[in-house]
Formats: C-alpha cells, sequence, structure tokens
C-alpha cells in the first residue's frame, strides 16, 4: 500500500458522488454582489451536473444555482426555510467529514512509519474515535431522513491537509479542522437544544469530547515535531493559518454577528488554544462577504435562473 494517497484515490460505493469546484469558489469571495452572481453563474453548469440524480436536484431546479449561497451560509433556526434540507445536508456534510478524518488519521499512521510510538497510538486511539463518529452521525443522518451518498461529497478536507510532514498534518487536521469541529459541533448542539432534540444534543456533545481530544493531540506533537526546528515550527503555523482561512468558508464560520457557525471560544480553550489564537483566528475568519449580500445575491440568482426556465418553456427549448 502506497503512502500520500491523493484525495481522488480515496475509495468510495456507487452510492456517493463528488464534487469540489463550489469549495474553491468560497475561498476568495468578496463582499460584491454582482462579482458573487458572476462567479456562481459561471460555475452553474457544473453545480447543475453534480446535483443531477441526487435529491439537490429539485432544490437546483427550484432555486438556481444560488441555492448552495441560502443554503450553506445560514444559521440553523428552528422553523426556518428549509431547514429539513439545510439539516440533511448539514448532517450529511459532517458524515463524510468525519469519514475523511478516519481515513486522515489511518494515513498518519502509514504515512510515517518512523514517527514514535505514542504517536501512532494517538492516531490509533483517533481512528477508533472516528469510526464511532461515522456511526453516530450515519444514525443521526437517517433520524433526519437522509442516507449515505444523498448529496454529493467534497474531499476538499483531506485534499487541503493531507500534508507530507507530520508536524504539518497535525497542525492542519488536529489543530485546523478537528478545532473547525469544535466550532461546528457547538452549534449543532445549541440547535439541538432549540429544537427540543436530545437524542441530537446527546449524541453530538460525546463526540465533541472526542474532538477536544484530538485538537490536544496535536498541540502536543506539533510542539515535538518542532522542538527545536523554529522554522519548521513556523511553516507548521502557517499552514495551520491556511487550513483555518479555507475553513472558514469566506466568513460563513468565523467571530462575526452575522456568521452562520460561530467559533467556539470556550470550547477551544478546553482544548488547549489560547485567547491570542483565538484572537487571530476570530481576524482571519471574519474575511469574505456579508451574509446579507449572500442572500441578496442568492435571490437575483433565483430571479434570473426562473426566469431562463420560462423563457425556455415559452421557445419550446
Amino acid at each position: 500500500m502506497k503512502q500520500f494517497i491523493d484525495h481522488t484515490e480515496l475509495a468510495r460505493d456507487r452510492r456517493f458522488v463528488r464534487n469540489n469546484a463550489t469549495n474553491q469558489l468560497f475561498l476568495n469571495l468578496p463582499d460584491d454582489q454582482e462579482l458573487i452572481i458572476k462567479l456562481v453563474e459561471e460555475l452553474a453548469p457544473v453545480i447543475q451536473e453534480r446535483v443531477r440524480g441526487t435529491p439537490l436536484e429539485e432544490v437546483f431546479d427550484r432555486l438556481g444555482p444560488g441555492f448552495m449561497l441560502s443554503v450553506n451560509f445560514q444559521p440553523l433556526v428552528p422553523g426556518a426555510p428549509d431547514l429539513d434540507l439545510r439539516l440533511k445536508l448539514r448532517l450529511h456534510g459532517i458524515f463524510v467529514g468525519e469519514l475523511q478524518a478516519l481515513e486522515g488519521a489511518g494515513r498518519s499512521l502509514w504515512d510515517f512509519p518512523e514517527a514514535p510510538w505514542e504517536f501512532k497510538l494517538n492516531m490509533a486511539r483517533q481512528c477508533w474515535d472516528e469510526a464511532r463518529h461515522v456511526q453516530v452521525y450515519e444514525k443521526l443522518l437517517s433520524e433526519a431522513g437522509a442516507g449515505p451518498g444523498d448529496y454529493p461529497e467534497s474531499t476538499f478536507l483531506f485534499e487541503a491537509c493531507c500534508a507530507e510532514d507530520p508536524a504539518l498534518r497535525v497542525a492542519g487536521v488536529n489543530r485546523g479542522l478537528e478545532g473547525l469541529a469544535c466550532d461546528v459541533f457547538r452549534d449543532m448542539i445549541e440547535f439541538s437544544k432549540n429544537a427540543d432534540d436530545p437524542i441530537m444534543e446527546q449524541a453530538i456533545d460525546f463526540v465533541l469530547a472526542d474532538e477536544l481530544t484530538h485538537v490536544r493531540f496535536g498541540s502536543e506533537w506539533v510542539k515535538e515535531f518542532t522542538r527545536q526546528d523554529p522554522e519548521r515550527a513556523r511553516r507548521a503555523k502557517e499552514y495551520q493559518r491556511e487550513v483555518d482561512r479555507q475553513f472558514s468558508f469566506g466568513g460563513a464560520r468565523s467571530d462575526r454577528e452575522d456568521a452562520g457557525i460561530r467559533i467556539a471560544w470556550e470550547d477551544r480553550k478546553e482544548a488547549g488554544f489560547t485567547e491570542a489564537e483565538l484572537r487571530e483566528l476570530a481576524d482571519l475568519s471574519a474575511e469574505g462577504p456579508k451574509r446579507e449580500t449572500l442572500m441578496q445575491a442568492a435571490e437575483v440568482l433565483r430571479q434570473r435562473h426562473l426566469e431562463k426556465r420560462q423563457s425556455e418553456t415559452v421557445t419550446g427549448r
């Protein structure tokens, strides 16, 4: 079995459809409604093809290519429009994220055979945890009325974080992505409380406890791998910073008032993040368009999509 596989080599059965295109779009979106509309319209044929044959095909027909803005950048609030769809999408995204986290931890065992035994033991423990998380989210997804492969999978997580230096790997995966998991899961716990769903609340609370441990693994091993090597430590910090930037999704995950997912300060502090690191993350994730700009762009895209469909119906195309 070879080391350092590409994200396209992750094995999946026929239920799963891959879609990485929209992730790249969200990285550098400006707070400019017209430019956002232009970028989404350019990607519209790709988006339409990716959702064909999935439950999102009906959503595309109804809302147009801008559906991903209104769906992905709005907070989960009981009673909100399209809540059922957005909850299923969120749970499915976490499910495949946990699957890739399991694959990433397993790869760390295989990719770094010269790493200390204690590191391998921590990665094995993480594999065990991630396998359990996959099962938890598969059950939550089923309770929500969906299943694995119902929505397109992005391998952006695996692609962005599987660096060939173990110091960078744990900085990106354990401190970057597992830190993101703290934010997402705290948000899901608060949603579960508001939705009066104690089963989801308790299940995700149990998963969050594991994520705190995984962040601590990252903090400890970044220090160990970069001991007496300030240049390597600098590279690890920059790598984590880039992961944090990418997975802030243009401000959708941030400390801004209009964020879809807020930074979980207290959970992150418990996991070992310092106040200085959290302030830096807040500044970094504050970049990107305002939610109001995105919702306005989504509405314009919806109207143009419906006008186009009506025109095609009239002309018989």
